[in-house]
């Protein structure tokens, strides 16, 4: 073992603070307070692990140090490991410490041994290393000496980055794919192929192949689309299911099946099932391509502005690191794809979103490096592809904006959110914020603002410089954007002071809604009901109106010049000018889209409600804080735009999900999925879960904890984690209850080796916190509604499911308006049952699976106890019995191994099978 760096490492957890240092006879380890510990790290640099958690944990966050991930995101860039002390040590191949106490030393043996690894003859991301430390090292980068001790500087010059990346190629328009049907019996052979020989039978699989083949079929008319809803319980397999005969119809058709989630955990999944599919790397890449919305990956513009002086201080360190991962990234996706989720968290908010086209004002051929992008390597790659994996809002906007790539062949997974999906999509808001976008996209930079925006003029430079009548237009419209809000609006609205008619406007809303607003708890937002509006109102309303419209007009003759400027090719329109031009097209169609909606929103006001939809006004606050305002328009009923935009000019789509048609059966499946709004027959196909539910897992509604008692809920918390021994996912139906509760038990687990992981507090991405949970058994993590959906984590590390309180919808304007048009209390029966259906779905992923889910409220209704599958026994009881109900549950099964060992063994002690408190140890 090579000497241990000459460098001290601190690790703080909830149970306490060590600082380890190498000394001749190992490592020197020893407990530290807070306080010296905060005055050590001032002093001397420290290694660290996540140097953010690490300055919450001592409540300091400006703590500075040596990052472990840094230096793991730089030597092994695009690579997964769990950002542990545990997860990065088994990532370098060292024995993880077992107890908090021997962490310290660990993260001094783990940095040694990723410094060891520069010197590897096999070190696969040689490459840009040495060129990549030397700007780090002029930037201060902690590790850069270190690094530079060990990457020789190379014989010949380095290539740059972007002369590394591969470029994507044009190809010929892809043919339209063949009209045939797939077989049920070729869809279960081919499910039988991609299982393999052995594999246990699951005839619901089976019987889901092969109705999922259906959709292939050709369709019976325009508008008619064959759809098929399929509710397939969890441990049914539905994934392999309905990719058999997906990918039988892409192969034998030649066309692209588009294959939908709602969740980037199952993006994730799904890439993976693909070599099931395709086990050879380069058939995969082309056969199955992961698409997501632009503002998801790496603008290598963007980067190699940030790479030359764009950034500053910390976020100049992100956007080298970033830059060693684009070189090895798999796709350039930074939400969800090879980048470490936990690398953005590292420096707060220090330039990661600016390192992706989040505005829209990519510039297309234009741009230096459109040939390597990764945006339009994986549109072209979707568009050859079998497979496209992406998500509902990606579908339904390419298929509302009629681009050419909308699917035909769509599968939904995880159905149970279309609803969602769609009324995010099809709705319209006009807020301060949401206009100063507008204003920025179409003006660009202003004043003393830096970066890289660049405006409509720029980005249309040269085409406008060729065409006087478009540069006309373009003036006009830069002119008319100057009337949107601007750079301070907030604070003006603050003063009753607004500039511009848009201004006045949201000012009146500010007014109408303190007005009017039913008082919240400070951490939420106000809204009332767009009805009766006072005068004023009305008067800023016809203002605002006419300012958007004249903007609307020269932006529609900007586009009219543009589709004039294709239509009749001048000399100077080559094929980079032409791409620019289209580029320019489609964004500006999108924003006179969205201005649309702004102006029928705002010529409501005063008028004649619209039945279709439902309108009102809010204040957007965080802790008290106004940070947004405006109006929102939503559709009452969102499936109706989502199947006229979206299902009917598909050919075949298959709706699946776990909890599909719920309790009230296949009409409520059908209303929230838009089959409804169909003319033609909608197929119906259902196979329940393989799992034995009654031995499983059983439902416990604890009825002795208060409403409000606070320290009550606290101490249930510890002591349902402490009787799991961790493996608990706690779900809140409020951040600040959360927030309360782990302030309470988090020091008390620690201490009992029962980590305790908190989303709104840990300053790591859910999905981080996620994969953390699912690396360690005696890890718990606590969270809000984005646990409750898409967290697959099977086996020990998840056991026991609490939830804090019956998870009622809130009564917002929207909610209420929904709950008067479907059926009244039945309507929030039906949206409580879902949620309590999908969080009960996160206890039980595989066979031999086991666990509990638990309700500390008395206030669950028998009523909804029809969430849950009918064979689960379902008890109310006091704290006292659900703690014993979950030791017998959770250990009994451990009791039953240990004894069979036993017996199966004869030199071993039973004595020895024995713990303290009389549980067998297996």
């Amino acid at each position: 073992m090579a000497a241990p760096l000459p460098l001290p490492a601190l690790h703080a957890t909830h149970a306490g603070i060590w600082i380890a240092a190498g000394g001749p006879n190992g490592f020197d380890v020893r407990e530290a307070s807070r306080g010296e510990a905060i005055a050590r790290l001032a002093e001397t640099p420290h290694i660290l692990l996540n140097a953010p958690l690490v300055g919450q944990r001592l409540g300091y966050p400006d703590v500075s140090g040596l990052d472990l991930l840094e230096l793991f995101a730089f030597v092994h860039p695009a690579q997964f490991a769990v950002p542990t002390v545990a997860g990065l040590a088994r990532a370098v191949g060292i024995e993880p410490p077992s107890v908090d106490a021997e962490a310290a030393a660990s993260l001094i043996e783990i940095a040694g041994a990723l410094l060891e690894g520069l010197d590897a003859e096999d070190w696969a991301e040689r490459e840009g290393a040495w060129t990549s430390n030397a700007t780090l090292y002029r930037l201060g980068w902690g590790w850069a000496p270190f690094v530079g001790q060990r990457v020789a500087k190379p014989e010949r010059g380095e290539r740059m980055l972007f002369s590394r990346l591969p470029q994507w190629e044009e190809q010929a328009e892809r043919p339209p794919p063949k009209t045939l049907s797939i077989p049920s019996a070729d869809a279960e052979a081919k499910l039988a192929k991609l299982t393999g020989k052995g594999s246990e039978p699951r005839e619901g699989q089976k019987a889901m192949a092969g109705e999922a083949a259906s959709i292939f079929a050709p369709r019976r008319a325009a508008g008619e689309p064959n759809m098929l809803l399929a509710e397939a319980g969890t441990g049914i397999g539905k994934t392999l299911a309905y990719l058999a005969p997906a990918s039988l119809w892409a192969d034998r058709a030649g066309g692209t099946v588009w294959v939908s989630t709602f969740t980037k955990a199952l993006q994730r999944q799904l890439d993976a099932e693909g070599k099931r599919l395709f086990p050879d790397e380069e058939e995969r890449k082309q056969r199955i391509v992961v698409r997501k919305g632009r503002e998801n990956y790496l603008c290598l513009l963007n980067l190699e502005d940030a790479m030359q002086g764009a950034f500053a201080g910390r976020a100049a360190v992100l956007a080298q690191l970033v830059g060693r991962w684009a070189a090895y990234s798999k796709d350039g996706d930074m939400v969800g794809g090879d980048l470490p989720g936990w690398l953005p968290s590292l420096f707060r908010r220090a330039g990661a979103a600016a390192l992706t086209d989040r505005r829209g004002e990519c510039v297309y051929a234009g741009c230096p490096h459109y040939r390597k992008c990764f945006i339009e390597r994986a549109e072209r790659a979707g568009r050859e592809a079998d497979l496209v994996i992406a998500n509902h809002a990606l579908v339904m906007v390419n298929a509302a904006r009629g681009r050419p790539d909308a699917p035909q062949r769509i599968i939904f997974d995880e159905g149970h959110h279309l609803f969602d999906a769609a009324d995010s999509t099809f709705s319209a808001a006009l807020t301060g914020q949401e206009a100063i976008e507008m204003r920025r996209w179409i003006v660009g930079p202003e004043g003393k603002s830096r970066g890289r925006r660049r405006g409509l003029a720029a980005r249309l430079m040269d085409v406008a410089s060729y065409d006087d009548q478009g540069g006309a237009a373009l003036e006009s419209a830069i002119e008319a954007a100057r009337a949107l809000p601007s750079d301070g609006w907030l604070g003006r609205l603050a003063e009753g002071d607004p500039f511009g008619p848009i201004e006045r406007l949201l000012n009146e809303v500010r007014g109408t809604v303190y007005a009017r607003a039913k008082a919240q708890e400070a951490g939420y937002g106000l809204e009332t009901e767009l009805a009766e509006p006072d005068g004023n109102l009305v008067s800023a309303a016809v203002g605002a109106m006419e300012s958007l419209e004249a903007l609307a007009k020269p932006l529609a003759a900007l586009v009219r010049r543009l589709e004039a400027i294709l239509e009749d090719v001048p000399d100077w329109l080559d094929s980079q000018a032409r791409a620019r031009v289209e580029g320019a097209i489609n964004g500006l169609t999108w924003r006179r889209e969205t201005l649309a909606a702004w102006i029928a929103l705002l010529g409501r006001i005063g008028g004649v409600a619209d039945p279709d939809f439902v309108d009102w006004l809010a204040i957007d606050r965080v802790e008290g804080r106004e940070f947004d305002m405006g109006l929102h328009r939503h559709w009452l009923d969102p499936t109706r735009p989502l199947a006229r935009a979206v299902l009917e000019p598909a050919h075949g789509v298959l709706v699946t999900s776990a909890t599909l048609r719920g309790t009230e059966g296949w009409p409520s499946a059908e209303a929230r999925t838009g089959a409804l709004h169909l003319p033609g027959p909608t197929g119906h196909f259902e196979a329940a879960s393989p799992f034995d539910y009654a031995a499983q897992s059983e439902v416990l509604i604890v009825n002795d904890i208060g409403r409000n008692d606070i320290a009550g809920l606290a101490g249930a918390y510890a002591r349902l984690i402490e009787t799991a021994e961790g493996g608990t996912l706690g779900l809140f139906t409020a951040i600040q209850r959360l927030r309360a509760v782990h302030a309470r038990i988090a020091d008390r687990l620690a201490r009992a080796g029962l980590p305790l992981l908190a989303q709104h507090i840990d300053p790591i991405d859910t999905g981080t916190l996620v994969d953390i949970f699912r690396d360690d058994p005696h890890a718990s993590l606590l969270g809000t509604d984005a646990l409750r959906d898409g967290v697959d984590v099977p086996g020990e590390s998840l056991r026991l499911v609490v939830m804090e309180r019956v998870p009622w919808p809130r009564p917002t304007v929207l909610h209420a308006a929904r709950k008067l048009a479907n059926g009244g209390s039945g309507y929030d029966d039906r949206v409580v049952r879902a949620r309590l259906a999908q969080a009960f779905g996160r206890l039980i992923r595989r066979q031999g699976d086991r666990g509990l889910f638990v309700i500390l409220s008395s206030a669950l209704p028998s009523r909804l106890l029809s969430a849950f599958p009918p064979e689960v026994a379902v008890s109310r009881v006091p704290l006292e019995v659900a703690l014993e109900r979950v030791r017998a549950k959770l250990f009994g099964q451990r009791v039953g191994e240990a004894v069979a060992k036993r017996d199966q063994a004869e030199d071993v002690d039973p004595a020895a099978l024995f713990l303290g408190d009389g549980r067998i140890d297996p």
